[in-house]
């Protein structure tokens, strides 16, 4: 596994863990460990700048649909501790980073930025949204839909509760507070801009760009710029999505966010890279070659696909409106979908939520570890 960053990545907000995905988590032996580092979050509630609540959303009950809140949340920095500490077989190259791969048919050379050469039967580029490696399989880019977000790691307060509190401000902004099993409380500053490249600006440019755009709002905003001004950890990131016309060239094969990312915002990227990594892991250990493995990869990955939702900038825009008008629409809407009668129709049509990342899927069933020949070693990146 080669990783560019100098350690484990700690960093990073809540991610969950929908549909088919927990059956995957369950057949790798770590569900028990998920749910432990467990961020708490009991559910997801508008609120106002006063901190008055507008609509609730607890979390479901163990096994049903899920609603905004998974059944399963957990920091991205948690579950991939448990990964690396579930898989102590594999060698882990921090401080690394692939400077150019080649592909000579019956094995991949992937040399690294010190000179040295990893050989390998088949290398996995798993490096998200802005992959770097991306373009050794397709030159796509990545498509833009005008959301930045600021995820921040601030101290925790006594008066944070286990809500995901979400507040909406007028011009398309707005502010979250939520939980995590840590002791700290994870915040998010998202706007919407017609401008580009806010996150290719330094810390000091972004938080320029963050006080300016937030200087009116009131309720968690004013705290969270503090914390960030004092220093506290900071990701900055414009919400995109890449949909790779293609997914393998030769031994080279593209993972999760690099070849499939309907959002970076939106619940069902971390799922489907479970998802995908179990069925890539499966087509390998019982295909008779690579090709055939990685097109079944491809094949078999495609209904779990065909149930993420289908994001886009008009309904970013729609779920942060413009106008205090347009956020009391959305409060009422809220209301009423977390009333009674909302719940009702929900049970009755379905949770949209829970149609993320295969829900109603089963992943195939393939051979336990260890008990095909398999086709050799894997190198991620």
């Amino acid at each position: 596994m080669i990783e560019r960053f100098p350690r484990r990545r700690e960093e990073g907000q809540n991610v969950d863990i929908r549909g088919a995905a927990r059956e995957v988590i369950r057949r790798m032996g770590i569900e028990s460990d998920v749910r432990a580092a467990g961020t708490g979050e009991v559910g997801t509630r508008f609120v106002t700048a006063d901190g008055r609540p507008a609509a609730s959303f607890p979390v479901g009950e163990p096994g049903g649909s899920d609603g905004p809140t998974a059944e399963l949340e957990i920091l991205r920095g948690e579950l991939s501790r448990i990964l690396i500490e579930h898989t102590p077989g594999t060698e882990y190259l921090f401080d690394r980073q692939i400077t150019d791969v080649t592909d000579h048919g019956d094995g991949v050379s992937t040399v690294l930025q010190d000179g040295s050469v990893l050989e390998s039967d088949l290398l996995v580029i798993a490096e998200g949204l802005h992959s770097r490696s991306r373009r050794f399989v397709t030159d796509v880019g990545v498509g833009e839909l005008g959301m930045y977000l600021a995820y921040a790691t601030i101290p925790r307060r006594d008066d944070d509760d286990l809500w995901w509190n979400w507040q909406h401000a007028t011009r398309r902004r707005s502010v979250h507070l939520r939980p995590d099993n840590l002791g700290t409380t994870r915040a998010i500053l998202t706007f919407m801009s017609d401008l580009r490249g806010f996150e290719e600006l330094d810390r000091q440019g972004q938080l320029t760009i963050l006080r300016r755009t937030f200087a009116d709002v009131g309720g968690a905003a004013p705290r969270i710029l503090a914390d960030i001004d004092a220093g506290a950890p900071m990701y900055f990131s414009a919400v995109g999505q890449v949909r790779a016309p293609v997914w393998s060239r030769g031994r080279i094969t593209l993972l999760g966010d690099t070849a499939f990312c309907n959002g970076t915002f939106g619940g069902a990227g971390t799922s489907l890279a479970l998802i995908g990594g179990y069925v890539l892991a499966g087509e390998l250990a019982v295909a008779p070659d690579i090709p055939a493995a990685l097109a079944g990869y491809r094949r078999t990955m495609q209904p779990f696909l065909d149930t993420a939702p289908e994001l886009s900038e008009s309904m970013l825009r729609l779920a942060n409106p413009h106008s205090g008008l347009g956020i009391r629409a959305v409060r009422a809407v809220a209301a009423v979908s977390a009333g009674p009668v909302g719940r009702r129709i929900s049970s009755l049509v379905g949770d949209r939520f829970s149609d993320i990342a295969g829900a109603g899927l089963r992943p195939p069933d393939y051979p336990p570890a260890g008990t095909t020949a398999g086709i050799g070693p894997v190198a991620r990146d």
